[in-house]
């Protein structure tokens, strides 16, 4: 803890300090941008897991010519995954990204996990390496080896410490004079890309490790403003392969620009702790969420040490209402006819019916955020289905799809990429987390809590099925869980752990999913590797042999007030029913899922459990402990202010 804390909390209880302590263990502090001022200042402009959002580039490089406009000399990077996402990526593996990059005057990429993602269907890296050799920047792979690969090899011997680096090879680390200064720029791939892609036989070592070789190498030869371009994830929940805030530990590192975990930092992140809890250097975070939503510009100032002085941080946002820059509209033009041809090109299946997206709004009895449905059913077991053939991911039995992110039905006939894409156009990539059946019911509960009303948190499941009844009490309505264990339904236990998979956006604790948002914290979430629609795509395919035909099953059953089935009853999937549902029930647009793209179901607001007639849970709270809780408070609140007020001058 550092020093300054201590002096302030000499008064306090103990109680007052574990408090304290708990509310500050992060060793990371969410700065307020200061103004910039030093004996150099340095700006950077920055993207992060853009997944071939190719049509986007010619607006955010409006975005990025203004702030050239203002200054020339300001450094654009990426930081990783700019493969795999839309047929951009599928048509022209990487080619139609890069030509864009090379107009928009990138300079320096560090590999994502995702740009490893074909080299199992390659047999190596081959249009990794075609994308590195015809790029104008270089591409920074500090702790990745390639020796082994037929096609990077070759190309994998740019250098350290290159100055004026020319693209066409991948470099360990670089030098860039600006305003007659030196910067140093390395970069790490996170680790778990053995995992989470197809690396085949390249080798990821150790980022810590190799963090401090870098900056040593800078140090030794004076450069003393060293950048780390990072594919490693903000807050890891696997930081054994990789997080930036434990990197931002390693002294000598003076700004980390990050990606992988699609975090939106609105504001940088400053670490001056090191790993043994002592002072350092600071050390600024950045990360511009995804999909070329934003473009990060940060400005830092350093002294004449190299010592970070000041910072002042911003997500220019809106990138998608911008106007597209001409020229570079003109680059995107014959890429994108070819794609817009292949929209409408057969995936190799055919839905039997039709497969209807159903909202209340729409005068249907069911919706998607509501009720079990056909395509709400397909495309769970597509989730589960595909995922086992992972061997690292065979054991999870159970597969979870928020109704606000499916957003189109799909009509009777021969299926098109372009349908599948518009059932699940967010990019909302599958992931992997372990929960206790505890958690499960958490989950459910949460599901339902809306219930009969719409909520785009509404889940969709496969391997399982549960019955709840939407008269209880809030947190208290799922009344059975069973999972499907080879084929066969059996009781949830709250005290065994299960593996599900769910879509990125749920599994991080979006639409108030607390439990995935521990769970994501604490490193039991984990990335696939595969594309969302990809996946719904190659299952209709080959899966179900290009037969789409989905039925309702009893998956979720509402009782609505109705007892309970007895158990031959609610293991008859012949004629599964819905008590209750010969109503409609109450519609409630405020809980709808936001239309922007790009966003999953985060625009949803939830149904206030406040609202007339809804039952409150039973609380009471003494006059004491009111008292006592609200001096507590008080005083925290007096510690964060003199904190902040430390924070604002440093």
């Amino acid at each position: 803890m550092p020093k300054f804390f201590k002096k302030k909390l000499t008064t306090l209880s103990v109680a007052l300090v574990t408090v304290f302590a708990l509310m500050f263990s992060p060793v990371a502090i969410a700065a307020e941008s200061q103004p910039v001022e030093g004996d150099f200042t340095l700006t950077i402009m920055h993207v992060n897991d853009t997944h071939a959002r190719t049509h986007l580039f010619p607006k955010v490089y409006t975005a990025i010519k203004e702030v050239r406009a203002e200054n020339p000399d300001a450094l654009l990077l990426h930081a990783g995954d700019a493969f795999s996402g839309t047929l951009y990526f599928n048509e022209f593996k990487g080619q139609a990204d890069l030509a864009l990059m090379n107009e928009m005057g990138f300079d320096a990429m560090v590999y994502g996990n995702h740009e490893f993602d074909l080299g199992i269907n390659e047999e190596g890296h081959k249009s990794l390496a075609e994308f590195v050799k015809n790029a104008n920047f270089p591409v920074l792979g500090s702790n990745i080896d390639f020796s082994k690969d037929p096609f990077m090899a070759e190309l994998a011997d740019g250098g350290s410490l290159v100055e004026n680096a020319q693209g066409g090879k991948s470099y360990f680390s670089i030098v860039k004079e600006i305003d007659g200064e030196k910067v140093g720029i390395f970069g790490l791939t996170t680790e778990d890309t053995k995992n989470i892609s197809s690396p085949m036989n390249v080798i990821f070592n150790n980022y810590l490790e190799t963090a401090e070789k870098a900056v040593k190498e800078f140090e030794d030869k004076g450069i003393n403003k060293i950048v780390a371009l990072t594919h490693l994830g903000y807050n890891n929940g696997n930081k054994a392969f990789g997080d930036d805030l434990l990197l931002a530990q390693v002294d000598g590192i003076d700004i980390i620009v990050g990606g992988h975990s699609h975090s939106k930092l609105e504001e940088p992140v400053v670490i001056n702790i090191d790993a043994e809890g002592k002072e350092k250097d600071p050390t600024v975070i950045v990360q511009a969420s995804q999909y070329v939503e934003y473009l990060g510009k940060l400005e830092v100032s350093f002294d004449d040490n190299g010592v970070v002085v000041s910072h002042a941080g911003e997500l220019i946002g809106g990138v998608k209402d911008m106007s597209a820059d001409e020229n570079l509209d003109n680059v995107l033009k014959p890429y994108k006819d070819k794609v817009e041809q292949k929209m409408n090109e057969k995936i190799g299946a055919t839905a039997v019916k039709e497969l209807t997206n159903p909202r209340f709004s729409d005068g249907d009895s069911i919706s998607v955020r509501a009720n079990e449905t056909e395509l709400g059913n397909l495309i769970t077991d597509a989730m589960l289905a595909r995922v086992k053939k992972n061997p690292e991911f065979a054991d999870t039995v159970i597969a979870f799809q928020n109704g606000g992110g499916i957003r189109a039905a799909i009509p009777a006939g021969d299926i098109t990429a372009g349908q599948v894409i518009a059932v699940l156009p967010f990019g909302n990539d599958p992931v992997v987390a372990t929960l206790t059946g505890a958690e499960i019911k958490e989950v459910l509960e949460t599901s339902v809590k809306n219930a009969p009303n719409e909520n785009g948190g509404f889940l969709h499941v496969s391997g399982m099925r549960f019955v709840y009844d939407s008269t209880l009490e809030v947190g208290n309505r799922v009344l059975k869980m069973e999972v499907n264990i080879n084929g066969e339904y059996v009781d949830i236990e709250e005290d065994k752990e299960y593996r599900i998979t769910t879509n990125s956006f749920t599994g991080r604790g979006g639409d108030g999913y607390d439990v995935f948002a521990k769970a994501y914290n604490d490193g039991r979430v984990t990335q696939t590797g595969e594309i969302d629609w990809q996946q719904l795509a190659d299952y209709m395919a080959e899966d179900l042999n290009g037969v789409v035909d989905p039925k309702i099953e009893g998956r979720i059953i509402d009782l609505k007030g109705e007892e309970l089935p007895g158990e031959d009853d609610s293991n008859n999937e012949e004629n599964p029913t819905q008590p209750g549902n010969e109503e409609d029930p109450v519609n409630d647009e405020g809980t709808g899922t936001g239309e922007d793209e790009g966003t999953g179901s985060e625009g949803d607001e939830t149904n206030k459990e406040t609202e007339e007639g809804a039952k409150l849970p039973n609380t009471s709270v003494d006059s004491f402990t009111m008292l006592l809780l609200g001096s507590i408070m008080t005083v925290i609140g007096g510690v964060i202010l003199i904190v902040r007020r430390r924070l604002s001058i440093q």
